[in-house]
């Protein structure tokens, strides 16, 4: 088949290089323009468009598909069969949409119509999911709305963090594009319509999600301690310093008061939450860099009584 694929992040590179493995005619791969990237902030391309650029694919990298009338007709001259997306970052207008022979088809990284939109693998872990998924999907001009085609689901690890599962759904994206271009061109794919009384939204995090609410439950907690690692990483104040928080255990105790320090040991800061209690095992430091807990306490001022905003 003739294939446009469109993605972005490092989560669609499985997808673009199995649909290449795969020996099907990618005929251009669609991807978001160069931007800054990194710690050094270096003008750079996406990782999708490397490895297109590997595989000496035609990219194109139109600011706003919606308003560039070239790369739309650019996009119609190529006569795809069907346009594959994964995590592109952009709404394809009904223009594009209607322009593949067989349709446009959407690799989502979530269980639809559960955690539709942005970010679904991290609110899958933030809301105390057990289990997350795979969705290919046809595209209609909704959010993540289109009929379902097939489905994979995988248990959610219970110190499994986003980045983890992430890197674990990427790759079976790719696995279950392939499966679901296979039965398109043996015209053996179902359409299921999603029930929209049962959809559930997974909006972009900002840098506010991760602020720790001490009054929560220890599990909410730690979820949102895991949900947000690596981006934008769970955080709370003492003192009036800003303290990323990368891994917690939950522990039994009678919760006295929330964020209250109730006892500091190897195993690192033990603090009151909302019902029980947490260990606190890594922070940081915002200009510094990720340590032990217990290591951190010898030479910061922390101490049992303090507590945590």
């Amino acid at each position: 088949m003739n294939i446009v694929f469109m993605g972005t992040p490092e989560f669609a590179v499985p997808s673009l290089e199995a649909i290449i493995k795969d020996n099907q005619n990618v005929s251009c791969v669609v991807t978001q323009p160069d931007r800054p990237r990194g710690r050094g902030k270096k003008v750079s391309g996406s990782p999708v468009k490397e490895k297109a650029v590997e595989y000496g694919i035609p990219v194109e990298q139109p600011a706003k598909i919606r308003k560039d009338n070239e790369f739309i007709e650019k996009l119609r001259n190529l006569k795809p069969d069907v346009i594959v997306v994964a995590a592109f970052g952009q709404i394809l207008p009904s223009e594009v949409l209607s322009i593949p022979r067989l349709g446009c088809i959407n690799v989502h990284a979530s269980l639809l119509p559960s955690l539709r939109g942005a970010a679904p693998i991290n609110w899958a872990i933030i809301n105390g999911y057990d289990t997350a998924g795979i969705t290919t999907m046809f595209m209609d001009e909704g959010l993540d709305t289109g009929d379902m085609l097939l489905k994979e689901a995988t248990p959610i690890g219970e110190d499994e963090t986003a980045g983890e599962l992430y890197d674990r759904l990427k790759l079976l994206g790719g696995k279950l594009i392939i499966k679901t271009l296979h039965m398109l061109e043996d015209n053996t794919l179902k359409r299921v319509p999603q029930d929209n009384s049962l959809s559930t939204y997974a909006p972009m995090l900002n840098k506010d999600t991760g602020k720790i609410i001490w009054d929560k439950t220890s599990r909410e907690i730690k979820n949102l301690v895991r949900g947000t690692n690596p981006w934008p990483g769970a955080y709370t104040y003492l003192n009036g310093t800003k303290l990323k928080v990368w891994n917690v255990q939950t522990e039994d105790c009678v919760s006295e008061k929330p964020g209250l320090i109730w006892e500091i040991d190897k195993s690192g800061i033990h603090v009151y939450a909302g019902d029980n209690g947490i260990i606190i095992k890594e922070v940081q430091l915002e200009a510094g860099k990720r340590v032990n807990a217990y290591s951190y306490t010898l030479g910061h001022p922390v101490k049992v009584g303090s507590v945590f905003e």
